[in-house]
């Protein structure tokens, strides 16, 4: 998506080979017409893939799933970081690593909100290693939901996650793909 391209180019940070940093528009602080383009351009391409839920890991992929929710008229799931104090039956439950944080953290979703009849969308804002992605393609299985597809805003596809999730079955969506990355240096393909 080119209009994403010229927005990293334009305010995105690269701080290192791994480390881009979108939050003026994404993370921290959202762009809120460029997210909608963004949500309508994720629902375009899997507009014909009877999706009945979006799904997206809390919080930098909230608004680009919600957007994406709306786009497509169907519900948006959040799988949450951390067990509920109020939520702490009925859950499903994983552990994920985070290369950014450099911690492992529990990854929820609660059983009420998803069956073995809903098709789904996992929207998130990267895509890197994959670990998050994985995680939440887990939970979604233990539930025995179908996987429509993953979309993603940015793919580091000199990183490892997108052969993690296309070496399971699963159509990955990048609307912007980074070839290779450095300190405020940033290639795309």
């Amino acid at each position: 998506m080119k209009l994403l391209e010229a927005k990293i180019k334009e305010d995105g940070i690269a701080v290192n080979e791994h480390i881009l940093k979108v939050d003026s528009f994404i993370n921290h602080q959202v762009d809120p017409m460029l997210m909608q383009e963004m949500g309508r351009e994720i629902a375009e391409h899997f507009k014909d893939k009877g999706i009945t839920k979006i799904a997206t890991i809390e919080s930098s992929g909230i608004a680009p799933a919600l957007m994406t929710s709306i786009a497509m008229n169907v519900p948006m799931i959040i799988l949450k970081k951390q067990p509920s104090k109020i939520l702490n039956q009925d859950l499903y439950q994983t552990v994920v690593t985070s290369f950014t944080k450099e911690t492992n953290y529990e990854l929820t979703l609660s059983k009420k909100y998803i069956n073995e009849n809903d098709h789904v969308l996992i929207v998130d804002d990267f895509l890197a290693n994959g670990e998050a992605a994985t995680a939440a393609l887990r939970l979604l299985r233990m539930s025995h939901a179908t996987i429509a597809g993953f979309a993603v805003l940015i793919e580091k596809s000199f990183q490892p996650g997108h052969q993690k999730l296309t070496s399971q079955g699963i159509e990955v969506f990048a609307l912007a793909k980074i070839a290779k990355m450095a300190e405020n240096y940033i290639e795309f393909l």
